[in-house]
């Protein structure tokens, strides 16, 4: 008898955490993270305390592993949004070298509400604490399945 194979069921639920952006006030970061163990699925945006408005659908971003030179992730836009494209297309290059398998990042995040406005600093800050929080969901996940 052949076994059932469940075609676009991801094998793990979606993980939704929310965290300050640094020195933004009441700027939150909302992730989205679903590991699909072949892939993950990454969703960001932000939304500050002052305003109810929802964020514009921003860039979206494939990334995977490059077998040829490990310290360079290939990379293609599938949406772009030029505001934030270079930011989505970093962080998904990154975790893909640090997972070490295909990612996809959905990203709408805006730094207009930032402290200063959204500079350099504050979107390299932010591009961390994103990383970080990726890479502890990713491993609590990990230990939880060994």
């Amino acid at each position: 008898m052949a076994s059932s194979i469940s075609n676009g069921t991801p094998s793990g639920k979606p993980v939704e955490v929310s965290f300050p952006l640094p020195k933004a006030g009441p700027t939150n970061v909302h992730l989205q993270l679903t590991n699909n163990n072949a892939n993950l699925l990454i969703f960001l945006t932000t939304t500050t305390g002052e305003s109810s408005t929802s964020t514009p659908l921003g860039s979206f971003v494939y990334a995977m592993p490059n077998r040829t030179n490990p310290s360079d992730p290939l990379s293609t836009p599938l949406y772009t949004h030029s505001g934030n494209l270079d930011f989505t297309t970093r962080l998904a290059k990154l975790l893909a070298r640090k997972a070490g398998k295909p990612v996809y990042v959905g990203n709408s995040i805006s730094f207009a509400s930032a402290g200063m406005g959204g500079t350099v600093e504050e979107e390299m800050e932010g591009f961390r604490r994103c990383v970080e929080v990726v890479t502890r969901l990713l491993e609590r996940e990990k230990e939880t399945t060994t």
